[in-house]
């Protein structure tokens, strides 16, 4: 699933689950550890009042599901639902009972069957808050048998993101049209029918669906027939899917058209759209064949189903969702306009496509065993869309973009409420707070430093192994671990194959410095443990004497206790470049101390090459120093990333005291010769949050000299930027991200610009068409009158164009009219206009606005309860909005307004994992502007600012 909001923030844009959970003891989301803390001598009661059999969150090993046959009558009316299913089972051991998931489904008939025999009743109870009904069988049911467990139920349609709910859009002519869509990961397939909602009971799924004539019904498998059934309904048949996880099925009924073609291996690919937009669906679909076929060629594994369909849902939580066969996606996540829609965006499309489709693979053939390895499958996921994306569609420059997965991961990470990649979870709160930057972009991370370290061969191999070994089947960390170790050996699968290119035995006269190949071979799953069974990333200090390269490493950890970091450890696969050598130097650091040495002395040490490895690095002595004056002097000696990576670094270790403010804004001067996309919004990524802290606290005199000398860095780049669609891609990100960064500081001459073609755009009553990489600058600028607002958001209203919405949407929230901002948080929470999908996107950007914070605030306080409800307690949704409100807050004041209203809730709502983290961030800009701001006001002073 790609979980992320969509968003202005260049490294963001690429980033986009569901369960409804009452404020209760489950959202004490960092607490359960494996098991349920049940014991066995508690007794549950049913909701009658009866004992309930069973008395933990986790199903009973006891029986397992072999096939579903489900028969699904939504009526789009009504907005209700009928249902029954069938399921057929295998008792593993004697049991009077079957325990499965059922969350607010009404029951009337349950049923059992052995072999061709009668059936009989089965008693059922309820126990909601474990989301459970326990079925009890008259007559026990036996070990190695088989039987068939009948179910009739009926149930709403979901008025939230998830299990089967209702989406509306609204015509261009004004009407509103109902459909009905799935989205049952991770633990909300239970909301459609009765079932084993857990990734590892796998089975096969028939799937029936009534529908009326005017409306199509889709399901992952192909559609084999239709019968008439009277009064207007027909029901369709699909085809027995292949054995899979609750969380994949998938089934839409819509007044969808599609447009077709069939990918070179043989593939129906569909893209799904409602009718007025399925102009914008070919790009997504020439992208997904493209991807499809790269996918099948790479793991050398046919894709197994016989169509891939792809749906744009008008409402839906996240950016997209990999049910096999039929993925589904955000409108803005899938359709494409080349007329409307910018560079980034183009980009965006083509990246969650390729998550998507990689999970068809990583997720859906292989599936996690359990959620605290969600990693496997959305790490793998997020990993493989660069991978593929730089193969596939070269042009889109997508490894320019990929260090800045790591930043956002490692922002996350160094605080002390971060978790391991794999973590124990239990109830769906916890479930769902592992949808997050540490099981996303820290999984792909540590992937891509894996295969950086063994090389893009030996990795590609071990993760074809991995594959074949465990298709349709569930996995652990250590199944992935073991697949990456001895590839050259062959096992039962015949791996021999896959040495065609003569790659092993090409490899073992390799040096010493590819450890991969020396005699005591790596240990993949011990160095890989202390990267996913230990939370944070390792800091690496750096001490050059003549030859001698002293290296230690300790836990990099915000915060006013270093204690918490004395007991990690990891095994570090360093890389450097030196000023003598450009050759990639190695070296596996598995100790808290250890030497290198150098053939000869030099000037400087860069390591950590083009930022493949998840550590950052603390030049000691005078390694900064030697550093800053290379990239002044001459900073094209290394690469965008490297240089984007020395940035971070520098701010990272002045937050923890490492290195004085001082020396790493001295390292921001060489940004006025830098022309490239990464360290210029690297270097903005840096310096802006340093005067939004400011704005917080009312403190314009050094606010508005770092604001004018950020735009003094940049202004001859923003100066040289033309106002049209030209160049490359990074090129055409690059002049958006510049253009908008400077409109919004008042730059004069682009807000001069900006307001002759907002003029123009008005004028012509929104027709002329304005290059789609300035828009956004346009529009913002634009959205700074109440006359320009209120044609903007007339505009949004007429516009059926995914892109232009979501330029718009960004400017309003730009806005410095606090009732506006008002206006539109409000509007989008009622989700008639703005969809209230976008609505956590549009309330932290109202937050990031001077005018809009203390407005964005006091909206999730009021609303709380109604967020929670709509978006899930645990969900990436609140998780954005609570931090991305609060990051900034600097005061003590907030500190405690925060901490007292979390606090306040029922139960354990301060407990979630995303309220530690922002009130963790608050402190610790707390103790970065005590320390800081007077060193902030001291540089500038100094530099004639």
């Amino acid at each position: 699933m790609q979980s992320r909001l969509g968003g202005a923030s260049l490294r963001r844009h690429l980033l986009a689950a569901a369960l409804l959970v009452a404020l209760t003891a489950q959202c004490s989301a960092s607490a359960g550890q494996g098991e349920d803390s049940s014991s066995e001598t508690i007794s549950l009661l049913a909701t009658n009042g009866q004992p309930f059999p069973w008395n933990k969150m986790r199903l009973p090993s006891s029986v397992s599901p072999l096939h579903y046959d489900l028969l699904i009558h939504p009526n789009l009316t009504t907005l209700d639902f009928t249902g029954s299913v069938k399921i057929t089972v295998e008792v593993k051991e004697d049991t009077g009972f079957v325990v499965l998931h059922s969350k607010h489904l009404q029951i009337s008939k349950a049923a059992i069957q052995q072999g061709g025999g009668g059936t009989s009743p089965l008693q059922v109870l309820e126990y909601p808050a474990y989301e459970q009904v326990a079925l009890l069988s008259a007559t026990p049911l036996v070990t190695n048998r088989l039987y068939v467990i009948s179910i009739e139920y009926a149930a709403n349609l979901s008025e939230s993101f998830h299990g089967f709910y209702k989406s509306t859009y609204r015509t261009q002519e004004g009407e509103v049209r109902v459909l009905a869509s799935t989205q049952f990961e991770p633990t909300a397939a239970r909301l459609a029918f009765p079932c084993f909602d857990e990734p590892a009971f796998k089975a096969n799924f028939s799937i029936k669906i009534r529908r009326e004539a005017k409306h199509i019904a889709l399901s992952n498998m192909p559609l084999v027939k239709s019968e008439a059934l009277g009064g207007g309904l027909l029901e369709d048949h699909f085809d027995m899917s292949v054995k899979m996880s609750t969380y994949l099925v998938a089934f839409i009924v819509s007044d969808f058209v599609s447009v077709s073609k069939m990918s070179d291996n043989g593939v129906k690919i569909s893209v799904y759209a409602v009718p007025e937009k399925i102009d914008q669906a070919h790009f997504a679909l020439e992208a997904a064949a493209k991807l499809l076929d790269f996918y099948e060629d790479y793991f050398k594994i046919p894709y197994p189903l016989p169509k891939q369909d792809l749906a744009a849902i008008p409402d839906f939580q996240s950016g997209a969702m990999e049910n096999w066969g039929l993925t589904t996606y955000r409108e803005s996540a899938l359709l494409f306009n080349p007329k409307t829609s910018s560079a980034s965006e183009k980009l965006g499309i083509t990246m969650i496509i390729a998550h998507e489709l990689a999970h068809q693979w990583f997720g859906n053939l292989v599936t996690m065993e359990w959620w605290n390895d969600l990693w496997l499958n959305e790490g793998f996921a997020k990993f493989m869309e660069y991978v593929s994306v730089n193969i596939t569609n070269p042009e889109l420059q997508v490894e320019d973009y990929f260090l800045g997965q790591c930043f956002n991961a490692m922002e996350v990470d160094a605080l002390s409420s971060s978790h391991p990649i794999s973590t124990p979870v239990q109830n769906p709160a916890q479930i769902q707070e592992m949808f997050d930057d540490v099981s996303y972009e820290k999984g792909a991370c540590i992937l891509n430093m894996l295969r950086d370290f063994l090389t893009a061969d030996a990795f590609k191999i071990g993760i074809i192994r991995y594959l074949r070994r465990y298709s349709y089947e569930n996995t652990l960390n250590e199944h992935l671990w073991e697949s990456l170790t001895n590839i050259c050996q062959s096992d039962d699968l015949d791996e021999g194959r896959l040495q065609g290119d003569g790659f092993c035995a090409r490899n073992q006269q390799l040096s010493a410095t590819a450890k991969w190949y020396m005699h005591d071979e790596l240990d993949v799953k011990t160095m890989m443990n202390t990267w996913t069974l230990q939370q944070g990333f390792p800091l690496i200090r750096v001490s050059v004497h003549g030859k001698e390269v002293r290296l230690s490493q300790e836990r990099y950890l915000k915060g006013s206790d270093p204690s918490q970091s004395s007991q990690y450890l990891w095994h570090v696969p360093l890389t450097y470049i030196t000023s003598n050598s450009n050759t990639v130097h190695r070296f596996l650091l598995k100790t808290k101390n250890d030497v290198l040495f150098l053939p000869e002395e030099v000037d400087w040490i860069k390591f950590n090459v083009g930022m493949n490895g998840y550590y950052i690095v603390h030049y000691e002595d005078e390694g900064w120093d030697a550093l800053i004056n290379l990239l002044q002097k001459n900073h094209t000696a290394l690469s965008s990333n490297d240089r984007a990576s020395l940035l971070n670094n520098a701010f990272q270790l002045v937050s923890i005291g490492k290195l004085p403010l001082d020396k790493a804004l001295d390292l921001t001067l060489y940004l006025k010769h830098e022309t490239e996309i990464m360290p210029v919004t690297q270097g903005l990524s840096e310096l802006v949050p340093l005067y939004k802290l400011m704005e917080k606290r009312d403190m314009s005199d050094v606010e508005n000299k770092m604001k004018g000398y950020i735009v003094q860095l940049f202004r001859e780049l923003i100066d040289r930027q033309t106002w049209s669609d030209e160049g490359s891609v990074s090129q055409r990100m690059l002049r958006s991200y510049l253009l908008m960064f400077a409109c919004v500081r008042g730059y004069q001459p682009c807000v001069d610009k900006a307001e002759h073609l907002f003029q123009e755009w008005k004028e012509s009553d929104g027709n002329l068409s304005l290059p789609s990489d300035v828009v956004l600058a346009v529009y913002s600028v634009g959205a700074q009158t109440p006359e320009g607002w209120d044609f903007l958001f007339e505009q949004y209203r007429r516009s059926l164009f995914s892109a232009v919405k979501s330029q718009i949407k960004s400017a309003l929230t730009i806005s410095r009219m606090p009732h506006k901002l008002q206006w539109i948080m409000e509007q989008s929470l009622q989700g008639d206009t703005l969809k209230t999908q976008d609505l956590p996107y549009v309330v932290v950007h109202v937050s990031k606005n001077p005018a809009g914070h203390k407005h964005a605030w006091e909206f999730l306080k009021t609303n709380w309860h109604t967020l929670v409800k709509k978006f899930d307690l645990g969900s990436h949704s609140i998780a954005h909005m609570v931090t991305g409100v609060t990051n900034q807050y600097s005061t003590r004041e907030m500190l405690e307004e925060v901490r007292g209203f979390f606090e306040a809730l029922e139960e354990s709502g301060s407990q979630l994992r995303c309220v530690q983290q922002a009130v963790e961030s608050i402190e610790e800009n707390i103790r970065w502007m005590d320390k800081n701001l007077d060193k902030v006001r001291g540089w500038l002073q100094r530099n004639h600012l």
